[in-house]
Parts: C-alpha cells; structure tokens; sequence
C-alpha cells in the first residue's frame, strides 16, 4: 500500500472533496487543499504528489493561476494537473490546456470516468518518469566514457611530453579546487575539472626534437613551442561543440598567458584572459614544479608558493594566487592521493 500514487484534490467547497476522495481514496493515498494558496504550500514539500485534481473557479488564486505557478516552478511543472470544472466554455479549456494541464472532468463528476482519467494519466506520468530514468542511464554512460576518452587523450599528450600521466589528473584537480574557491558552482568547476586534461594536446603536435630536447630551445624551436597551444585549440575545435570541448579549447588557448600580457600565443592580459585560462596557469605550474621527473628534481611545496608569490601580478592572476595558497591542504591531500611511483 506504500507504494500508491498520491493525489492532491484542490476543491473550495466541501462536499466536492468528499465525493472524490469517496471515489479515489481505495486506490490512492490522498492530499486535500481548500484553495489555491494551500494547494502551492502542499505541493512546496518534498513529498509532493503524483497528479493534481484541481478546481478552476476558487476564492483568492483561481485554478488557471495554480496551474500556471505549478508549471512555471522546474520541481513542479512535471506533475499532471487535471482540471474538474462544473462548466467550461471552449476558450477556456484551450486556456488550460495552455497553461499545462492533461485533462479536464466536468461536474457532476462520474467515478468511473474519475478512475479512467486518474490511472490513464498515472500510467502516463510513471512511463514518462522511466523514460526519463533511461535517458538520464544512458546519458551518464556517454558521459562518462567521453570523460575517460578526454582523459586519455590528455595522458597521452603529457606522455609524449616525457610528463607522466597522472600529472593531468592532479592538475584537473588543482583547478576544481581553485575554481570553487574563485566563486565558481560546483557544475561549473567540474566541467573545468574534466577539461583540464585537454590543456596541453596541442603536444602532439610538435616534432619531438623539440619538445623532447634536454637543454634549452632556441628562439626557432620556442616558436615552434609556442605552437601547441594554437594547436590545442584547433584539435579541440570551435563551433557547435559539446561545453566541456568549448571550455576545454579555451583552456588550451589560453593557460600559457601571462596576467602582465607577455604570454601567448595572444598576448591577452589581466581579465581578458578568460577565468578557467587563469586557473589551469597556476594549478599548471604548481603541479609542474613540485612534482620530480627524470630530468629534474621536485621543488619543495614551499619553494613552489614563494614562486607563485612572486609571480603575482605578473604571470599569475593576483587574486587567485591567494585563493590557492588558502586552499593548499585540500591541494596537498589530492597531490598524495595520486603522487607518482617515481616520488614513492
């Protein structure tokens, strides 16, 4: 019995309401609501009904306003509303089929017509609700495999880059924490987190006699350098893509720019570097600094914040710069969960 629909009846007059709970309350768990503004209190409550039976001509809101309140509201607007009116003219059952409603009983009401239409549109409302489960399963699974997909792409890149891959996933870490702390909304942040791993694919771009040469490039091979972020933006493209590949292309296009407006490959300074840009530069270069590779030995943690330090203003956003260094506990506990067999 637990598992029965509830309905809500909205009726102003008394005996109206006890001729339908008389028809419903068998099969269903039942609400009532004497007028409209009750009706909107009930349907505010986290447990809220499965279907709305609902009067038109009530004292205060009238039934035409409920509903239009109902389907303006994202939590409600999915709850079928059945109107049960004594007499309509055709205009105003296009008004309320206008506004939202499934159906309309007419008054005196007949219980077996007051069955059929409840169940029929309960049938309907519980379909829709399992389709939208499935659709909801299967776009979690897109989801998530694109995820992966990006992910790998990203390691891929940094492996080319003599970078070890788990470098991509501290670093996407870095910049969710960074971007919550910057004002950013939990959806926000996670999609820069998934992004981020994009930031250098431009990588696979450039000769490896450059990108792999132990001592230091020359002012031809730092151009060529230089490139893989233009690179990343083209690999990533631009237009009608998803808006983790948008925000992924701009990260590519924009995280070795510099606030002072010495980087590249735009020059762009201060705030026209787009936020997300600002964020991945230093979640970049902390995780690039701190950790060890085969060619050269981690800075200690301490070392790395006096260079951010001193770099803001001039490389770094100097309000996010801060932010970090506030946030360097949560920072330092997501560098240990996924440090580098190299560092153990």
């Amino acid at each position: 019995m637990e598992n029965r629909a509830t309905v809500l009846i909205v009726d102003d007059t008394p005996e109206n309401i006890d001729v339908l709970a008389g028809i419903l309350r068998n099969d269903y768990k039942l609400q009532v609501a004497r007028n409209g503004d009750m009706a909107l209190k009930i349907v505010a409550k986290a447990n809220k009904p499965d279907l709305i039976l609902l009067d038109i001509m009530m004292p205060g809101i009238d039934g035409f306003e409920v509903c239009r309140r109902l389907k303006e509201d994202l939590s409600t607007r999915h709850i079928p509303v059945i109107f049960v009116t004594a007499k309509i003219s055709p205009a105003d059952e296009l008004r309320g089929l206008e506004l939202g409603a499934v159906d309309y009983i007419t008054k005196p009401v007949s219980p077996p017509v007051v069955k059929v239409r409840v169940k029929t549109q309960l049938a309907l409302y519980n379909q829709n609700r399992e389709l939208d489960r499935k659709v909801k399963e299967q776009t979690d699974v897109i989801n998530t495999t694109r995820l992966q997909i990006i992910q790998r792409l990203g390691r891929a890149a940094e492996y080319k880059d003599n970078e070890t891959g788990m470098h991509v996933i501290r670093m996407s870490y870095y910049s969710r924490i960074l971007g919550l702390a910057a004002g950013m909304s939990e959806r926000d942040a996670d999609i820069l987190m998934n992004a981020a791993p994009m930031h250098d694919i431009g990588k696979i771009g450039i000769p490896d006699r450059v990108l792999q040469k132990p001592g230091k490039l020359d002012a031809e091979e730092w151009e060529i350098m230089q490139s893989h972020a233009v690179i990343g933006g083209e690999i990533l493209g631009e237009g009608d893509s998803s808006e983790l590949l948008e925000l992924a292309r701009t990260v590519a296009l924009t995280h070795h720019e510099k606030w002072n407006g010495k980087g590249y490959p735009n020059g762009l300074a201060g705030e026209d570097i787009p936020i997300e840009g600002r964020i991945v530069a230093i979640a970049d270069v902390f995780d690039a600094l701190t950790c060890e590779r085969p060619y050269k030995k981690a800075w200690p943690v301490e070392k790395a914040i006096e260079l951010l330090e001193s770099e803001a203003g001039i490389h770094f956003d100097p309000k996010l710069v801060p932010l970090f260094i506030e946030a360097l506990p949560e920072i330092l506990e997501v560098k240990e969960r996924f440090k580098e067999s190299l560092e153990e």
